[in-house]
């Protein structure tokens, strides 16, 4: 994915730096795989907000994923690349030999035409999805299950990719994008290669415009506000405002907040800040 640059126009433009979508082969998506997203703005069902900084933006229609790829031994071509105002990385519609269309998360290389199928009998090429029992060790991997069924909950996003380090009877060893080494079930199902729009992490927006057409709000900083508002608030003249912590009180920049006896613990190989 090419990324494109602009003349100094404006102030903005100058440092703008987005997307051409040259892997974009469609404008539209499939009307039988949209519904209507309503807007939370951060808010959970109680009406709270729960993520800050959320708010407005464009409307959006979610795109119906196919992240547990359960469609075993039918191909797949692919028909169109799309894009996903919802996520990072591109969408794949597929059109199965028996009629249906899904949509999957594109990896990088999986062109139009191409042919995909997921199962314990496909081949570990780019696009195909199979229990991590049938990957080859030392293969590049994304939209990992975490429970068998439940549909893939890890490596979504653009560019991102995990590596199969090893296998055993139960379990199988997989590194993480952040460096995070952790047991998975062995019949849990991956897809095969790379998340695509891999230039994703150099995108610069430019300008504070293009955040608010995204949904993101202005952040005020703790050590602005009054005592009242934030931990790090008041006092006199600028101050630091102590040890960086959340509104809350949590700490943060360092402070271990995981809990000693979580129970996914023991699935962790090595921790992802762990030294080398």
């Amino acid at each position: 994915m090419p990324l494109k640059t602009h003349k100094p126009t404006t102030p903005s433009r100058r440092h703008m730096i987005l997307s051409d979508f040259a892997e974009i082969t469609k404008s539209s998506p499939e009307r039988s795989l949209i519904k209507s997203k309503k807007r939370m703005a951060g808010r959970n069902s109680s009406g709270r907000i729960s993520v800050r900084h959320r708010g407005g933006g464009h409307k959006r229609r979610y795109r119906i994923i196919d992240f547990k790829r359960d469609k075993f031994g039918i191909p797949a071509k692919v028909a169109s690349i799309e894009y996903d105002p919802n996520r990072s990385s591109r969408l794949a519609l597929l059109n199965y030999a028996d009629g249906e269309k899904r949509y999957i998360i594109a990896p990088a290389g999986l062109k139009v035409n191409s042919t995909v199928m997921s199962g314990p009998d496909a081949e570990p090429v780019t696009g195909n999805a199979l229990p991590l029992s049938k990957i080859p060790v030392g293969m590049a991997i994304h939209n990992i299950e975490l429970v068998s069924g439940r549909g893939g909950q890890l490596v979504r996003s653009a560019g991102t990719s995990a590596v199969l380090m090893s296998k055993t009877d139960e379990y199988a060893n997989v590194k993480m994008p952040s460096s995070e080494i952790r047991l998975i079930k062995i019949n849990c199902m991956a897809s095969i290669g790379r998340v695509g729009n891999v230039e994703h992490n150099n995108i610069v927006m430019g300008k504070a415009g293009r955040k608010r057409w995204l949904g993101v709000m202005p952040t005020v900083r703790g050590v602005a506000m009054n005592p009242v508002d934030h931990p790090m608030g008041g006092g006199e003249g600028k101050s630091s405002g102590g040890h960086p912590r959340s509104p809350w009180g949590q700490m943060a920049k360092g402070k271990k907040t995981r809990d000693r006896k979580k129970l996914s613990n023991k699935y962790i190989i090595r921790r992802r800040n762990a030294k080398k």
